[in-house]
């Protein structure tokens, strides 16, 4: 039995008091860390010698940031807020060398120092908004201290992480090393500049604020605007505005707005995705070695194909891209040089690394091109001949070992595998549109997927930077198995007397990016009318089936691209397509409907029931492994509002029992869409619920 290393040391070396952070992977300031640092920093009192203290961290980073596993415990003392106070008054000087990342209660523990040096590529922020919460030791009172109120709410609402050199600019740190260089070297090295004088020490919390009413004013109708959902944005506003009260008065406030953000449902849910997005790369194939990626080649240069080809250059992936005509493959060129150009606009890239990311780019018309890659994603239209076509051929041209991946939204990935001599290198990739910013992935493992393969997808997704879920093989996987579930109850909701704006709204209120129908009119309503159209000789008798969106395709109004869909988009805004309202009325009557009234709260129930059912029948089938999988793939895919945790999540909020009178309610005018599955019901009646389920699996 080893010994578990210390989570904070002391070093003496002369004057100086070496203290350093050493809790793997990076630092987070647990309640170990926080006693050890208490600790330390009497030992370092303590003795007589010692003249200036300097924190600093090994490993990766200064220190991370709080541990959010500690969320919503009760409290152990010291804690942080106690801590950073203690910092700031002690009668010795302590600095701090910032190095990696410095965030959230790291940033907070460095502002309480005396002086802050910090690193080449150091990147500092205070991110508690992306977790429902405020900074709350410190954060909202000694950031506007040394930066201002306007920068400190930019800061602290956006939660964005600021590189080194504009930490240096604004004042968050008193120097910058551009050497970089070992953190404990640099911490003596400042630590001695303090004694000598050539490096400045002040107390933060000393510093006087100058009231911007216009900021803060300007702040609030920002949020507004913007994030009319969100709890603690505001709460991060008024925080800082208190700030120019003395340090105390300031704090108090702090922790009693912080407070309010810890009990707030939002909280929760936002902490929930935060672990999600974390969770699933727990797969039964995580020990499995991933084969090498290499050079990734793309069959298809359409919108999705030239995504997929972005994201990969992006990566710093060597590309080689298909398609079937010249004339085709350079439009998939000219799409992928926009996109490189987009990303130099947004700030991704600078004029340099688009140049060398277009130059990893190979283009082709012939598949036999395809010999030497390590990996070939196909993605071309959704026609099930077609891609057996492609992987028959790819079957006789790639080297043993290639993996073949297919990005198909839909179709049976074994069927497509039983076309080669190799079904175990075949597996689903699929991507979502644009695929080189939405940050899902569907990894599909079909039934002889080989382990290796599962694990190469997974590392692709993390070269990639994206999030990465495991799903099994069923029509429409994970995502859009339930979309296709919960957008009948969008569908019958119009049939039955709403209007698609309304429950486009009712659904944006409730947090969604964008409601069913608009994003149907952005997605292409060719799309689903062709998936519905492939669907009709197996649909149920017994089903409902509206035929409005088949009598808007039929026109030939597609959404976006053709200027008309739900919505008409000749305007300098869109707003509903007025023939519409004659369609719906036409197939009310044909189907002799009688229409009603329902309310916003009606709409967002009925829909998020159907979403959570189908969901339940996902788990239940297998093809989820978990209901944090499926939250993490409508978090980072779907549009589902991030504050209430994933669709399982919610769940969990309503309640199972809740949900099952919901749907044996609903049942009563549809009862072959409305159905109790089993695993809620026994989950209604055990009085379990999905986050158990997370922990069992």
């Amino acid at each position: 039995m080893t010994d578990t290393p210390e989570p904070v040391t002391l070093e003496i070396e002369g004057p100086v008091a070496l203290i350093a952070f050493d809790n793997p992977p990076v630092n987070a300031m647990s309640h170990a860390v926080r006693q050890g640092l208490a600790t330390c920093l009497d030992r370092a009192l303590a003795e007589a010698a010692v003249e200036v203290i300097a924190l600093y961290g090994r490993g990766r980073a200064f220190v991370a940031g709080a541990d959010i596993r500690e969320f919503g415990k009760p409290p152990q003392d010291p804690t942080l807020p106690d801590i950073v106070r203690r910092l700031e008054v002690l009668e010795k000087p302590v600095i701090s060398v910032l190095h990696g990342v410095a965030l959230g209660g790291g940033l907070e523990l460095a502002l309480a120092t005396q002086a802050r040096v910090g690193l080449a590529g150091l990147r500092v922020g205070l991110p508690e908004v992306a977790l429902g919460i405020l900074p709350g030791a410190g954060g909202t009172q000694r950031a506007p201290r040394l930066v201002g109120i306007a920068a400190a709410i930019e800061m602290i609402t956006t939660g964005r992480h600021v590189p080194a050199g504009e930490a240096l600019e604004l004042g968050l740190i008193d120097r910058l090393d551009p050497e970089g260089g070992d953190p404990r070297d640099v911490a003596l090295a400042a630590a001695e500049d303090v004694l000598a004088g050539r490096l400045a020490t002040r107390r933060v919390g000393e510093i006087r604020v100058a009231d911007d009413p216009d900021a803060i004013e300007a702040a609030k109708e920002k949020i507004a605007a913007k994030s009319p959902h969100l709890f603690s944005p505001l709460k991060c506003v008024e925080a800082v505005a208190a700030s120019t009260r003395p340090i105390d008065e300031g704090m108090a406030e702090e922790r009693r707005l912080f407070r309010q953000c810890l009990d707030s449902p939002q909280r929760a849910g936002l902490i929930h995705a935060f672990f999600a997005e974390r969770a699933t790369t727990k797969i039964p194939e995580a020990g499995a070695t991933p084969r090498a990626l290499g050079r990734i080649g793309v069959i298809g240069g359409g919108t999705m194909g030239s995504g997929i080809a972005t994201a990969a250059l992006l990566a710093g992936c060597g590309v080689r891209l298909n398609e079937r005509d010249a004339e085709a493959l350079e439009r998939g060129r000219a799409t992928i040089a926009r996109n490189l150009d987009g990303a130099v606009k947004r700030g991704k890239l600078d004029a340099a690394s688009r140049e060398a990311a277009e130059g990893r780019l190979v283009a082709s018309i012939a598949l036999e091109d395809f010999a030497d890659v390590n990996l070939v994603i196909e993605a071309v239209f959704e026609d099930m001949d077609v891609k057996k076509a492609i992987f028959r051929a790819l079957d006789g041209i790639c080297r043993p070992g290639a993996v073949l991946a297919t990005n198909t939204s839909y179709l049976d990935i074994d069927e497509i595998a039983a076309e080669t001599g190799r079904p175990e290198d075949v597996i689903g990739l699929h991507f979502f549109s644009p695929a080189h910013v939405m940050r899902l992935l569907e990894v599909v493992v079909a039934e002889r997927t080989a382990p290796d393969v599962v694990a190469t997808g997974f590392a692709l997704a993390k070269r990639l930077k994206k999030v990465p879920v495991r799903a099994g093989v069923c029509d429409g996987f994970i995502g859009n198995r339930i979309l296709t579930h919960y957008r009948k109850a969008a569908d019958y909701l119009v049939l039955d007397g709403a209007r698609p704006d309304q429950v486009d709204d009712a659904l944006e209120g409730f947090g969604f990016a964008m409601g069913p129908f608009r994003v149907a009119d952005l997605a292409g309503g060719d799309i689903g009318w062709a998936t519905r159209k492939r669907r009709a000789p197996t649909r149920p008798p017994e089903e409902r089936y509206s035929e409005i969106s088949d009598r808007i395709a039929e026109r030939g109004w597609f959404g976006r691209k053709t200027g008309r869909g739900y919505y008409d988009y000749s305007g300098d805004a869109p707003v509903p397509t007025p023939e519409v309202a004659e369609i719906i009325a036409a197939e009310r009557d044909r189907a002799g409907i009688v229409p009603r009234d329902f309310t916003d709260p009606e709409i967002v129930e009925r829909y998020m029931t159907a979403m959570v059912s189908e969901a339940v029948r996902v788990l239940e089938d297998g093809i989820a492994r978990r209901p944090i999988d499926i939250d993490a793939t409508f978090l980072f895919g779907y549009g589902f509002p991030r504050f209430r945790g994933g669709p399982m999540h919610y769940a969990d909020t309503v309640g199972a029992a809740e949900l099952v009178a919901r749907i044996e309610r609903y049942a009563s005018d549809d009862p072959h869409f409305w159905q109790v599955p089993e695993m809620l019901r026994r989950m209604a009646r055990d009085g379990t619920t999905f986050a158990e389920l997370n922990e069992e699996a």
